[in-house]
């Protein structure tokens, strides 16, 4: 009810200017709008007089160091810091804890992360998280393991009050004794810092689009959008677009013209290209200006273009989305040329206008391969891998066919992952060698690397482009042509294969690390052209289980694939997802999952099960 006549009027000139204002395209300082990732630290202590005195220096030292620890090692996917923000006061009580919950939500935090280094009440300090939208924060305890002050007594009373109420909490306590002036111990740091990052990561899909351009490709099931399903998983949205709104951008010159001709420069200049020979649906720059254009429609209507605005504000918008799909078989590319160029380069790290963050676009409009590719880049900042799962050789098969043994290197067979045209051109590379840092080293340090050292971005990007070389496409597959990325993933480097499966109304996840693998030149090639010559090719073996053991037990025909072994990294989210792990092999010890998993017996299954799904 509004009293004063003033406000009221007051209010009447606010609305009558919204009235008149002209639509326009809202600047944002991100590739999309949205609340950048805010974790909370909330420090806890005993609120009695005397013992709240003695703890309170040494917790806001604690504080500060895992704040330091955060904000130096947890980056986005584009590469900014998350926001770190921090309780008002020490939490002793419920008004504490209340004034705390206040700040959060002004603040728009999306996790939080309690730490003390000694008792403190646990079931009484659960006003910090009893607020709005706190039900849906990831939330972790760190209770320091030291003899002074046990905080690990608090530390279990409060986890063992989170599991009573179904709210999961991961627990962080070091196995030795910690030391309070140096910096945090290597084991809790880990977990302090795998607990941010997929905790950014959930909360960067969360409001977000999947832009699924086209429908289902071919009757693969993959291709099959889950609106529902996305929603309560991943808090995620869908826009569904046909194929011939891309059609019509191309016909009404719908993109920004001049980045079109910058870009066909510099492709022409950079990389080597096989146009193929013989009559073909389109001459060579024809057909490459067809793809690009189509390259920059996709990312136009994901993310939106300010500079289309004055032609038509809507369109130029774009569709808030952080994923996309495009069906392109058989729709499309019966007539038009596939979208293997588009996918290739909006997939990587770098485009005719240099380094900048990956898309995620998936090929088919497999979005729950894309899913597994959006969550893996936003935990590592790197771009991802889309693959068939082609073939399984054996040395056996091997050795047949080509002569040569390839038992010492591969013992268990190898995986031939070769997507029908497109990869992320960065595969074409072994970024741990460009970063200077041993197959050994956490992919979260080569992606820092390559990120503040642009003088190792460079020098990725241009052994990339001397890897690739852009082929006319298959017109048995493709008759209405394209140009397919071809190269050959360097050996030796980890790689995790990951993917998301539907099953019924429910989220499944599969898991497993491996490695590239490099063979003699002979046997690639024979692989090669057993399947396709013009196609991007990438060799890998599952640690710890046969190639045909992974052949046989992954659910679809494709999957994700991430530089460095991150199935740890995706084990934490998808707990934080509730979606069970259906296959893995994960270290036991780099599994990093709530307390109330543990109440479950360690079943994955039973405990997502018994909680449901994060957003309902």
């Amino acid at each position: 009810m509004i009293r004063d006549g003033k406000e009221r009027m007051n209010r009447t000139m606010d609305f009558t200017d919204r009235k008149t204002q002209a639509r326009g395209f809202a600047p944002v300082d991100r590739r999309l709008p949205g609340q950048i990732p805010t974790l909370a630290i909330t420090p806890v202590a005993d609120g009695r007089t005397g013992a709240y005195e003695d703890n309170q220096a040494a917790t806001w030292a604690m504080v500060e160091r895992v704040a330091c620890l955060l904000e130096e090692h947890v980056r986005l996917y584009d590469g900014l810091p998350p926001r770190v923000v921090v309780a008002p006061e020490i939490v002793y009580g419920a008004r504490t804890g209340a004034l705390a919950q206040a700040h959060y939500i002004r603040e728009g935090v999306c996790a939080n992360i309690w730490v003390s280094r000694s008792w403190a009440y646990s079931d009484e300090l659960m006003s910090a998280c009893m607020g709005l939208g706190s039900s849906e924060w990831p939330q972790a305890a760190y209770g320091l393991n030291q003899t002074d002050r046990p905080g690990a007594v608090w530390l279990k009373a409060f986890c063992a009050a989170m599991d009573e109420k179904m709210r999961p909490i991961f627990s962080v306590y070091n196995p030795d004794l910690e030391d309070e002036s140096g910096p945090i111990a290597p084991y809790a740091a880990e977990r302090l810092l795998r607990f941010a990052r997929a905790a950014c990561a959930v909360a960067e899909m969360r409001g977000k689009n999947y832009l699924a351009l086209g429908g289902v490709s071919m009757g693969i099931i993959g291709s099959d959008v889950r609106r529902n399903m996305l929603q309560n998983g991943f808090g995620m949205g869908t826009v569904s677009v046909d194929m011939s709104a891309i059609r019509a951008r191309m016909d009404e010159s719908f993109l920004d013209a001049e980045e079109l001709e910058t870009a066909f420069r510099v492709m022409k200049r950079d990389f080597a290209f096989d146009f193929g020979a013989g009559h073909r649906p389109l001459p060579p720059d024809d057909l490459l200006k067809a793809c690009l254009s189509m390259t920059l429609i996709v990312r136009d209507m994901m993310i939106g273009n300010p500079k289309l605005a004055d032609r038509d504000v809507e369109r130029a918008q774009g569709c808030h989305a952080l994923a996309a799909g495009t069906q392109g078989q058989r729709a499309w590319t019966d007539a038009h040329p596939n979208f293997d160029l588009t996918e290739a380069l909006l997939c990587s790290s770098f485009d005719w206008s240099g380094r900048r963050p990956p898309f995620i676009v998936a090929t088919e409009n497999d979005c729950k391969n894309a899913i597994g590719m959006l969550a893996a880049q936003l935990l590592t900042g790197l771009p991802q891998l889309f693959a068939d799962i082609r073939t399984c050789w054996t040395p056996a098969s091997v050795l047949a066919r080509t002569g040569v043994s390839v038992e010492e290197s591969v013992p268990d067979g190898f995986i031939d992952k070769r997507n029908s045209g497109a990869g992320a051109l960065d595969y074409a590379v072994d970024p741990f060698a460009i970063a200077g840092l041993p197959p050994s080293a956490s992919v979260h340090d080569v992606a820092a690397r390559l990120r503040d050292r642009p003088e190792l971005g460079q020098a990725l990007m241009e052994q990339a482009r001397a890897g690739t070389l852009f082929m006319g496409a298959n017109l048995q597959y493709f008759p209405g042509d394209g140009l397919s990325s071809r190269y050959r993933t360097p050996g030796g480097m980890p790689m995790t294969a990951y993917r998301y499966n539907a099953i019924g109304e429910r989220w499944t996840c599969s898991v497993v690390e491996g490695d590239t693998v490099e063979l003699p030149s002979n046997v690639a090639d024979h692989v090669r052209d057993t399947t396709d010559p013009t196609w991007p090719e990438t060799y890998w073996a599952p640690r710890g289980m046969s190639a045909f053991e992974y052949m046989n037990r992954i659910g679809p025909n494709h999957d994700g694939n991430s530089f460095g072994h991150i199935g740890g990294d995706l084990a934490t989210l998808n707990a934080m997802l509730r979606i069970p792990l259906d296959m893995h092999n994960v270290a036991p010890e780099d599994v990093f999952r709530p307390t109330l998993w543990d109440r479950f017996g360690g079943d994955d299954f039973r405990a997502c099960e018994a909680l449901g799904p994060l957003y309902r």
